[in-house]
């Protein structure tokens, strides 16, 4: 089984893929991202796959075409060098700022040989359901036709391919200048058949699509910016253009410790990370991009009372119910089992979000003229939530299952919360409401700095009444609850990657034992180094942690600190969030340095 930085994506904002470095396709789950997977070999051996490879000894290189989600691989043989260009279709003539609003769900894969000689091997193992079905397979007018459960499978190529059982496979050899393209076209069994795409026009355009979108909305120039637009790619392709949801990860249960039971399902939209997610969106990508997750997250949500449960995330079409079970019949990469559907985090109550959402509004506060009553109505009623229920424990950021605590994110998400309905009270149409609010801040305000400090450990605390530290409190700074440069601040940090750091990779608490560095936890450090003013070891350690990304530039959920390999769910949207929110606030320190 390849090792998870191994892999590559590939996205259509539909759903996405994983290619391996030597050629094979272990995951896709088309039409959605939450969908399930046709293909699932990362998950365990009976998953399902598709191969392209030479055969004999190879070695391998890779990269995306620049700008593009498309990859290309290249293989290197005794006898010649072999070109693998893959890619899940944008569609004909999409361009610009919404491409994938509409998707064919076409995998796309071209092969050619680019010197030499070389002898080509196919092998498609398509396993609907997770795996649950093996499909009866037929040649038929339009091509190989891959039926099981509710998929349907239509796979066209300009090579020969034969039909073994289950299994397609085909061989066949090539010379300088030769090429095959293959199109997987998928669709639901009570979909309309439609006529396959040419493979190569649809390569094509696709390349094309992502220049587009590239060529609009990059146009960040500050540090660290090669970085940034792979990371902003890398979250055009986890959007569920018809919504405008960002996903958390292309993936299911990726282990967070390999063996482990830590294997959760990240195929969502989470609310809790939401103005990290706009503030990344508005950096790297553009205003409408972060415009539509703002509208995604208020239209899902719709009104809030005071018995509500407000949730922390969504399916991608803004589903509530995403009840988790396990998949028994797979082993789970690397025997990390059990393999997660669904993931019960959706019903906890965290208090964060509340404020995640507030924020979200104030920075897009000079675009919210013309905001409507429903979501000016729901916006108060969260500045209202947080009023009424800051002082009751939640479950956590960190979305532990073992209880409720008053944990100190909690406690500064709802002054976030209550501070920036404040400050868009006239937006809001909230005058009358904000001497309550005012007075609820300030009662926050000062329980955070009387209960979240300890004064035996010198710092802020995970929790109210606790000694254990969390890197969650990293965000003080960052939200404006003290300044960057303040003494307890400064006491914290030093506190917290001392205890919890090693080179600036971060657990997330105290006694975390073999659990990995949280990536988005040294980013959060990045960010609070650069607000302390200490931009050299905020740089140093953005460059330790970002130089662990795999090949292409794709980040994981967290780093292995016993051989400093990628784990947990790939690739993982708040990583690369974080990167995008730690490389601005450095540019924006030595962009004010400079002048």
């Amino acid at each position: 089984m390849a090792k998870i930085s191994d892999y590559a994506l590939l996205g259509d904002c539909h759903s996405a893929a994983l290619v391996s470095s030597d050629g094979s396709v272990d995951w896709w789950c088309p039409p959605r991202f939450d969908a399930p997977s046709v293909f699932a070999q990362v998950l365990g051996a009976t998953g399902g796959f598709w191969s392209i490879r030479p055969l004999g000894q190879y070695t391998t290189s890779r990269h995306y075409l620049d700008g593009t989600m498309v990859l290309r691989t290249e293989f290197q043989t005794q006898s010649g060098v072999l070109r693998l260009t893959d890619a899940l279709s944008l569609g004909a003539g999409e361009r610009g700022h919404r491409i994938g609003y509409t998707s064919p769900h076409v995998l796309l894969r071209q092969v050619e040989v680019v010197a030499g000689v070389v002898e080509v091997a196919v092998e498609i193992a398509a396993r609907p359901e997770y795996g649950l079905v093996s499909p009866t397979v037929a040649e038929t007018p339009m091509g190989i036709e891959i039926s099981g459960g509710a998929d349907r499978l239509i796979l066209t190529a300009d090579r020969d391919l034969a039909v073994d059982g289950s299994l397609v496979t085909g061989r066949f050899t090539l010379a300088a200048g030769d090429s095959a393209v293959f199109s997987l076209h998928h669709r639901r069994a009570a979909d309309p058949l439609t006529v396959p795409l040419d493979g190569r026009a649809a390569l094509r355009d696709t390349i094309a699509g992502w220049q587009s979108w590239d060529g609009i909305h990059q146009d960040y120039q500050g540090a660290y910016r090669e970085a940034v637009r792979r990371s902003a790619l890398v979250l055009q392709s986890l959007t569920y253009q018809p919504t405008g949801a960002v996903i958390a990860a292309a993936t299911t249960s990726l282990p967070e410790d390999v063996g482990g039971e830590a294997n959760w399902d990240y195929r969502f939209g989470w609310l809790r990370d939401g103005s990290f997610t706009l503030k990344a969106l508005w950096v790297a990508a553009c205003p409408d991009e972060a415009h539509r997750f703002f509208d995604w997250m208020a239209a899902s949500l719709g009104s809030v009372d005071a018995e509500d449960h407000v949730p922390i995330m969504l399916g991608a079409g803004g589903e509530r119910d995403l009840t988790e079970h396990t998949l028994e019949h797979l082993d789970g990469y690397q025997g990390s089992r059990p393999v997660r559907i669904g993931n019960d985090a959706w019903q906890q109550k965290q208090l964060d979000v509340l404020g995640e959402i507030l924020e979200c509004a104030w920075v897009l506060r000079d675009e919210l003229t013309d905001l409507s009553p429903a979501a000016a109505d729901l916006l108060r009623s969260l500045a209202d939530r947080a009023a009424a229920t800051w002082r009751e424990p939640d479950a956590g950021v960190w979305e532990g299952r073992e209880g409720h605590r008053h944990y100190l994110t909690a406690k500064l998400m709802c002054w976030v919360a209550l501070d920036r309905a404040v400050k868009l009270a006239g937006t809001l149409g909230a005058q009358a409401q904000v001497p309550h609010w005012s007075q609820a801040m300030k009662e926050i305000h000062a329980a955070i700095l009387t209960d979240g400090w300890s004064t035996s450990a010198g710092t802020f605390t995970g929790a109210f009444g606790s000694d254990h530290l969390d890197a969650g409190v990293l965000i003080m700074s960052i939200i404006g609850f003290l300044p960057g440069d303040d003494s307890r601040v400064l006491a914290t940090l030093d506190t917290i990657r001392r205890e919890l750091g090693r080179d600036g990779l971060m657990q997330r608490w105290t006694g975390a034992g073999s659990e990995g560095a949280f990536i988005v936890c040294s980013y959060l450090l990045v960010q609070a180094l650069a607000l302390a003013g200490e931009i050299d070891e905020a740089k140093q350690i953005f460059e330790n942690v970002t130089d662990r990304a795999n090949d292409l530039g794709l980040l994981s959920e967290e780093i292995d600190l016993r051989d400093e390999s990628l784990i947990g769910n790939f690739p993982q949207a708040l990583s690369h969030i974080g990167l995008i929110n730690a490389a601005w606030a450095i540019d924006q320190v030595e962009s004010g340095a400079k002048s």
